[in-house]
């Protein structure tokens, strides 16, 4: 047992033992320089005191390095504390040899033993520099003979400030680091031309596509702490036309115990690129809101659901219910907050469809608030499967909204879509069929009804950035459906903070929509991710036009002909004021609508067009429904004149 320990941690003990070695005998050698220096370069001196004096001085450095332990740091990783450390020893060294000589004056323990002042402040300055040299070359030889070695990249730092002087240890002192820093990037003109651990600083003037071929750059890593994401934007903004890869630097306070970890470096995402300010809501009232409430979320594991239900189990409320239909998705959810310590929830596998189980778990559970974002919402799946569609996004709806009222919940919050307002497809009809009925059930005063419509969630399931992620990774092409097609996009977190904030905000009735500032071109969209992977539009990927899919329209409003905006306390929130609706009618066309659906009955969509008549097909199949109608229009007419 002794000798496996032994054989396991030689290798360990060797080295610093080695490095003792070597400072010993190297402060021997600077005692010796020391006598030459002080005489001048002679041999003018006593030398029997020289190898009397030798020793002595070698025994007391010993037991120095041995007190402050200055061997032990591991050589190829010197830093300033390891100096620190070289330091102390070498102070504490020579107050032994200074109280060895006075004890020695006052006791004459070796006779005619004394070392002059002047030989102990050399000795000390000559051995501090060759013990820190020593340990510069070593770590300088290892470091170029390591390089030769391994496939470097060269890199520039923008930012020349602290955090890009810490950045630039990162990737030289890591061992694995592939990285080799040829340049730092500032706009400070005070310091462009200058150096900054011998390398130069450029400004940004100087990165042009001849200065990165000419250098053989192929990563620009940003490093500014404390940077607006405006700022941040239009800088990376800047580069996305050069041949290079943009990274990041995260935040001080993301860095694993104070420390830049190279790990942590990643690419700039497209959300940097996007022209809008995230939503940041200050004035906050969900906290009291939230509080001792029963919550129940529907589509719980979905995108939209699981980040409701992540930032609820940050609130102080009674109990969350969550509930999906995805049984996968809802046990990696159930283990992500165990994980992160939130145990006061419970999944169920379940369907909203099914309304007298759905009715079991509000008996039993009683929820006082429900966030319903259960539902289908691809739209060239949903335009020619609509019995689908009607059967979660309308009756599905339908069965939760009447339980609410039925079971007494204060407050219900739907989740709706920018696809809504005028769609042009079967899920956005539905979607906007169930805002209608939701108005029809405000009427009754019971639950208070609150709807919140959206835009592009990015990263969500089958949304359009994770999709050309997966494209560029295969080499592409990247697939637009039209050249000139725009879209409103927020992010999860986003998107789940405006929900729980319609809910805190409502009083019942209203449809909150979120200023998502411009829209943004799906084909620019496509050009800067391929620019933000370091590769060449369209040499090294091309992008393919292949035209609007069923249902789809090129740009996406979260308004409809008729309806206008009222202010909240929060100028991102606004109010929209929806047209006035025939709430009787309404409500029996869609209970009409689902009736229809459950059998099979192909006249589903014709309906649908009568409940919501703005829902114009496009790009589909369906669109010969819409000429019919007009056509019926037309005879309609035709007989009104015969008959004047």
């Amino acid at each position: 047992m002794i000798k496996n320990y032994l054989v396991n941690n030689a290798h360990r003990y060797a080295s610093k033992w080695l490095v003792l070695a070597i400072d010993v005998f190297l402060i021997s050698v600077a005692f010796i320089m020391s006598y030459f220096i002080r005489f001048n370069l002679t041999f003018e001196f006593d030398i029997e005191k020289l190898i009397m004096q030798f020793p002595v001085v070698v025994v007391i450095s010993l037991i120095s390095f041995l007190a402050i332990g200055s061997y032990k740091g591991v050589v190829r990783h010197t830093g300033v504390r390891d100096v620190y450390n070289i330091f102390n020893a070498i102070c504490l060294s020579s107050i032994f040899t200074i109280f060895m000589v006075i004890l020695n004056r006052q006791y004459n323990i070796l006779e005619d033993f004394t070392i002059p002042l002047s030989i102990i402040i050399i000795h000390s300055l000559i051995g501090f520099i060759l013990l820190v040299a020593s340990r510069y070359v070593f770590k300088t030889s290892y470091d170029n003979l390591v390089k030769k070695f391994k496939i470097t990249k060269n890199v520039l730092i923008f930012g020349a400030g602290e955090s890009g002087i810490l950045t630039y240890n990162a990737l030289t002192t890591t061992t694995n680091s592939k990285a080799r820093v040829v340049g730092y990037v500032d706009e400070d003109v005070k310091k462009i031309g200058k150096s900054i651990n011998g390398v130069t600083v450029y400004g940004p003037q100087d990165l042009t596509e001849f200065f990165i071929g000419k250098r053989d750059i192929s990563e620009i890593i940003f490093s500014i702490h404390n940077i607006s994401n405006n700022k941040l934007r239009e800088l990376v903004q800047s580069l996305v036309d050069l041949p290079v890869q943009v990274k990041i630097v995260p935040p001080v306070e993301d860095w694993i115990n104070g420390e830049l970890n190279v790990s942590q470096i990643k690419q700039v995402q497209i959300e940097d690129l996007l022209n809008r300010v995230p939503i940041d809501i200050k004035k906050s009232k969900v906290s009291n809101e939230l509080k001792e409430q029963v919550i129940l979320v529907t589509g719980g594991a979905g995108s939209i659901g699981s980040e409701i239900a992540r930032q609820i189990a940050h609130y102080e409320y009674k109990s969350l219910i969550i509930i999906d239909q995805a049984e996968s998705a809802l046990y990696d959810l159930q283990q992500e907050l165990k994980q992160n310590g939130f145990h006061n929830f419970v999944p169920i596998v379940g369907d909203i469809r099914d309304k007298n189980r759905m009715n079991e778990y509000f008996q039993e559970f009683k929820p006082t608030m429900v966030f319903h974002a259960a539902a289908y919402k691809h739209v060239p799946l949903m335009e020619y499967n609509s019995y689908e569609a009607i059967k979660i996004n309308v009756a599905g709806t339908k069965n939760i909204v009447d339980l609410s009222m039925t079971h007494n919940v204060d407050k219900f919050v739907f989740v709706s879509t920018d696809k809504a307002v005028n769609p042009t497809n079967v899920m956005g009809a539905t979607k906007r069929i169930a805002e209608m009925y939701i108005s029809c059930m405000q009427q009754e005063n019971k639950t208070k009804f609150i709807t919140t419509r959206f835009g592009n969630v990015l990263g969500s399931n089958g949304s359009v950035i994770p999709l050309f992620k997966k494209q560029i990774e295969k080499g592409g092409p990247l697939t637009v459906t039209h050249k000139d097609v725009t879209r409103f996009f927020m992010t999860i977190p986003e998107a789940s903070q405006l929900v729980l904030e319609a809910a805190a905000m409502g009083s019942g009735g209203e449809i909150f929509i979120f200023d998502m500032g411009d829209s943004v071109k799906i084909f620019d969209l496509a050009k800067n991710m391929i620019k933000l992977s370091g590769l060449k539009y369209p040499d090294d990927i091309d992008i393919k036009i292949t035209g609007l899919r069923p249902g789809e329209k090129l740009y996406e409003e979260l308004l409809a002909n008729g309806e206008n905006t009222l202010p909240t306390y929060h100028k991102k929130i606004m109010i929209g004021k929806v047209r006035e609706l025939d709430y009787t009618k309404i409500r029996s066309k869609i209970e009409e609508l689902c009736v229809t659906n459950m059998f099979f009955n192909a006249n589903t969509v014709p309906l649908m067009k009568e409940i919501v008549p703005e829902f114009v097909s496009n790009n589909s199949d369906l669109c010969k429904l819409d000429q019919k109608k007009d056509s019926n229009k037309g005879d309609e007419g035709t007989k009104k004149i015969l008959q004047s």
